[in-house]
């Protein structure tokens, strides 16, 4: 659909975009990823090469940033995009009076005019049958705006917020070729499961720039990779292509090692036996077969890389930070309330919920850059590194790159500016380039450095992997698990948030929960309460048997689930379900089910029953581990970290206990 050859940055490269294709376009910070966007938008000319576009293609374009107009409210603004429904019924009735006119059928503009026609009819076809109204409900909703937002004038919302709208009216307009330029950074988690969903099943040719590995994985089928000028194509998504990319590597380097050997010992054998006229029959033909060797290149490896620690944290107390019905207000509006939790030194906890729910709020009250209600305590000792949403935007874009370090640097450290900045890729020239030259990558790069040069034992980063490359976010992440300090992550980044965090606080309804475990853990419970209260809104007959919750510390061996007693599914649930159902006589008999449906009823199943025996076996372990606790507490260990350690290990006991009870309502819905 679209063919693309350019110059300079990309050298001689070369690609086809057709109908259906899903492309995550990956590389480096600065490799040219947005450019690549820009040239297909027509935003930016090639220096050499061209663009082709099929004639009535249409192409979307959504980028990092965009300067936006504050002048209707959210409907009437997302309304536009079907503004362009008028300029089809024009050109419409231009072409349909063209073809009342003229008279040179056998033509071939004749033949253009007639299919320009057909596109005409079937595209308005399709546009006027939608109805509008609900679309523009449907996908303001799905980005995560209320219907009490509809009304409100656009200057209200943050930049975030606006670039949802921005994002709406795209979608709306279904383009033929989508290009989107980091979608999700002003996305929360349900949102982007809801673009996700929408770019795979709605959307037609889709070209992205993302640093959510989980989202690119989830909808792209084909990945192109920006690399020193080049391109490598597959079709494969990301998580695929990162293994095809090492076995590539791994090829080439063993082809070349072994021609390497191949030509060594011709050569050793040409120098050898070159003057002895015995053998230069042979030496010559050895000759001749070097020369006509087609030599093997290994592609250009990548090899600057991030170096990032953070310094050694001082010591603080053992709470960092202690929240007690903490809350606050706008106005009317009640962002959250009675916010109760501690955080302990050393722990890794994320928050997280949709956009306006808080989680920025809550870290500008520890902060103290706003006032709220309740009682907020930082722990003794305690010192902050705090990274903003908005830290790279702060930087001054009239600096250079080495300037804005050494404007905030003091002591001995500003005697290592130079080798701090090669660290994080801004060596060489790259220390001298203007802020405002950098791409949103490297200015959250150069933010985080100045992060670094005090140290602190209470990280708290909000968004900190937006523009970040995929690899700088691994590198990052690493980083913070090797932080000995206390972490708070404000992200929406379920892959980077995975193995990093093991505590999470779901802002959410003016409320804030605790959710020990890990994001996906947080996720696969929140999935399951989800289709609980579903459940609850239609209730079935079988489910009146499990509306009494079991007690997961309760006295009766019958609600263990690792016990040979009745499970939720035992004897007495299924005597109370036949009680309460109709007899034979009075129900028709139901409808066989074709085989496809009973293997796909037999997955579901499996899934399920998997889901209960994993629950199980947790709270299994969880048992024996509060059972050793409580044999230490009774063999007479009396000091404050045991209780706590009891605490938290009742905690998660609860927690897997709640699960299980979901995951056997699921396993009954099923059977």
């Amino acid at each position: 659909m679209v063919e693309f050859s350019a110059k300079k940055l990309f050298d001689n490269v070369s690609y086809v975009i057709n109908d259906r294709d899903r492309i995550a376009l990956v590389g480096k910070n600065g490799a040219g990823k947005s450019t690549m966007l820009k040239i297909i938008a027509g935003l930016q000319t090639p220096t050499g090469g061209s663009v082709s576009v099929p004639a009535d293609t249409t192409i979307g374009y959504l980028p990092q940033e965009m300067r936006l107009k504050d002048e209707r409210s959210v409907i009437d603004e997302v309304r536009l995009a079907f503004s362009g429904l008028d300029k089809l019924r024009e050109d419409f009735e231009e072409a349909n009076r063209q073809l009342a006119e003229r008279t040179d059928y056998d033509s071939p503009e004749y033949q253009r005019l007639i299919d320009h026609m057909t596109y005409l009819t079937e595209r308005l076809a399709m546009e006027e049958s939608d109805n509008q109204e609900a679309q523009i409900e449907k996908t303001l909703i799905g980005l995560g705006f209320l219907r009490s937002d509809f009304d409100r004038p656009t200057q209200e919302f943050s930049g975030g917020w606006r670039m949802r709208i921005e994002l709406a009216k795209l979608l709306l307009q279904k383009p033929d070729v989508l290009l989107l330029d980091e979608p999700t950074n002003h996305l929360d988690i349900e949102s982007i499961q809801w673009l996700e969903q929408f770019l795979t099943t709605k959307a037609r040719a889709v070209v992205l720039v993302s640093h959510d590995r989980a989202f690119i994985d989830n909808v792209t089928n084909r990945t192109i990779e920006i690399s020193m000028g080049k391109i490598y194509d597959y079709n494969v998504n990301y998580s695929k292509y990162v293994t095809l990319h090492a076995e590539r590597i791994a090829q080439q380097m063993r082809a070349y090692q072994n021609q390497q050997k191949q030509i060594a010992d011709t050569e050793a054998f040409i120098q050898r036996f070159r003057y002895q006229a015995t053998k230069a029959v042979q030496v010559q033909s050895r000759i001749k077969q070097l020369a006509k060797i087609e030599r093997i290149e290994v592609d250009e490896v990548d090899t600057s890389h991030l170096n990032l620690r953070f310094p050694p944290a001082p010591r603080s107390g053992d709470y960092p930070l202690i929240l007690d019905n903490v809350g606050k207000r706008y106005g009317d509006h009640q962002v959250f309330d009675h916010a109760t939790f501690t955080i302990k030194r050393g722990e890794k906890v994320a928050l997280v919920g949709k956009n306006g729910a808080g989680k920025s709020t809550l870290v500008k009250c520890i902060m103290g850059e706003i006032p709220f209600t309740g009682t907020l305590k930082v722990g003794h000792n305690v010192k902050i590194g705090y990274f903003a949403q908005n830290q790279a935007q702060l930087l001054d874009e009239s600096l250079t790159v080495f300037d804005t370090i050494d404007h905030v640097a003091v002591g001995d450290i500003r005697t290592k500016i130079r080798d701090l900045l090669g660290a994080f890729m801004f060596g060489g020239e790259a220390s001298d380039k203007k802020v405002k030259v950098l791409s949103g990558g490297e200015k959250t790069r150069l933010a985080m450095i100045k992060l670094l040069l005090e140290p602190v034992n209470l990280l708290i980063l909000d968004e900190p992997t937006n523009h970040l490359d995929m690899r700088t976010k691994d590198i990052l992440k690493q980083a913070i698990r090797d932080f000995d300090g206390t972490v708070i992550v404000v992200s929406h980044d379920r892959e980077f948030l995975d193995g990093l965090v093991e505590k999470v606080y779901e802002f959410g309804g003016g409320k804030v929960r605790e959710c020990l475990g890990g994001i996906y853990e947080f996720l696969e419970k929140k999935r399951i309460a989800s289709l609980q209260e579903l459940e609850k809104s239609t209730p079935k007959p079988q489910a009146i048997a499990l509306s009494q919750p079991s007690s997961p510390r309760g006295d009766s061996a019958s609600q263990r689930p690792g016990d040979n007693a009745k499970s939720p599914r035992g004897d007495s649930a299924l005597q109370r379900n036949s009680d309460n159902a109709p007899s034979e006589s009075s129900s028709p008999s139901p409808r066989r089910l074709s085989y496809a449906e009973q293997r796909e009823q037999s997955k579901l199943l499996k899934k399920a029953q998997k889901r209960v025996a994993d629950a199980e076996a947790e709270i299994a372990r969880l048992e024996a581990e509060l059972k050793a606790i409580e044999d230490r507490i009774a063999a007479g260990e009396n000091s404050p970290e045991i209780y706590t350690e009891h605490a938290d290990a009742n905690k998660r006991l609860e927690n897997a206990m709640s699960l299980w009870e979901l995951a056997s309502l699921d396993l009954e819905s099923i059977s």
